[in-house]
């Protein structure tokens, strides 16, 4: 017998929750029952997209009786509180990364999704662009033999008006580039390596006139002797994603994410002792789908395939790494780790 489509409440109906109920309605598997979002033209404009009816507030898409899972998509302040009240619920939660504003915030999550035995996956999209997956692949076969380090520069140049958005309050943001872009990478740096074991952290606010960084510069170590280095700017001017992989037989370098991105590539080097390496590379055109694969992911999850990928733990370890750069550059010291969570895996 076929199994009844799972009922979906989408809570904060900016770019990215417009995004993620147009992609739960898109599924088989999944409907739209209701929105919600402190704006009500952007709530109706998700529930029109999404064939869903708007609600008064958060508080009644996470008690609706046919909601079965909710998607958390609000300022960074709220996404815990709410995440924590779906669980609560008996909801399962996928929650837009980073998670929370904070580690304490994101130990608190971890706690309610093993009290409650929901799922909780973290909205780390990355992780299914082709490119990404397929150097993945590459890197856990031995492709590229032992990784010696990984180096990301990723950024965009902001738009008019940008010091103004809630993302420049640390209130509600908890923190500047690192918690938009910066920590997509972190995850990633984590996914190739496992656990990350040293932060070194600069922090810098150049153009944008706020109390968050703009730019963040930083290195981090494996308990191995791996180094994962970090360029994250709200400063460059033309968008940029870089990636790349080295080890001791050849590289992997992603360059792209799509649309202003520019395509999605990926280039595998393989180490010629005698001379310049072999390179061979593969562009993937088509439109991102890396939030598609994400949903999939998390319905396989909730119909029986075991935890989904990125889950609440990796959340938080991701937090712990933004807070020890932070911590660095507050202290002009290198900070350590000391309690590796692991690595979702699916």
């Amino acid at each position: 017998m076929t199994e009844a489509a799972l009922g979906v409440g989408v809570v904060g109906c900016g770019a990215i929750g417009l995004r993620r109920a147009t992609v739960a309605a898109s599924h088989p598997a999944s409907r739209v029952v209701a929105v919600a979002d402190l704006e009500p033209a952007r709530a109706r404009e998700a529930a029109e997209a999404a064939g869903a009816q708007t609600l008064a507030g958060w508080r009644e898409v996470v008690r609706h009786p046919e909601v079965d899972v909710v998607i958390v998509a609000t300022t960074h302040d709220w996404l815990a509180p709410i995440s924590i009240a779906a669980l609560e619920a008996g909801k399962h939660v996928l929650c837009e990364k980073p998670m929370a504003a904070g580690s304490r915030e994101a130990g608190e999550l971890v706690a309610a999704v093993r009290r409650t035995g929901r799922f909780l996956k973290v909205g780390f999209n990355h992780r299914e662009h082709p490119a990404i997956r397929q150097a993945h692949d590459l890197a856990v076969r031995g492709e590229v033999g032992d990784i010696y380090f990984i180096r990301c520069r990723y950024g965009h140049g902001g738009r008019p008006g940008y010091e103004r958005e809630w993302r420049m309050d640390p209130e509600r943001s908890g923190g500047g580039e690192l918690l938009d872009q910066g920590i997509h990478a972190i995850d990633l740096f984590r996914w190739f390596l496992g656990d990350l074991s040293e932060a070194t952290g600069i922090t810098a606010t150049w153009e944008w006139r706020a109390p968050v960084e703009d730019n963040v510069f930083a290195l981090f170590r494996t308990p191995q002797g791996q180094v994962a280095s970090l360029h994250a700017s709200w400063t460059q001017w033309k968008n940029l994603f870089s990636f790349e992989v080295v080890g001791a037989r050849g590289a992997l370098l992603v360059e792209g994410l799509g649309k202003s991105y520019g395509t999605e590539r990926l280039t595998m080097q393989r180490r010629i002792p005698s001379g310049p390496p072999e390179e061979e590379r593969l562009e993937f055109p088509e439109p991102d789908r890396s939030w598609d694969r994400e949903w999939e992911d998390f319905v396989a999850a909730i119909r029986g395939a075991g935890a989904p990928a990125v889950g609440a733990e990796d959340g938080l370890a991701a937090l712990r790494l933004v807070e020890a750069v932070y911590e660095s550059a507050r202290s002009g010291a290198t900070v350590r780790l000391e309690t590796p969570v692991g690595v979702t895996e699916r």
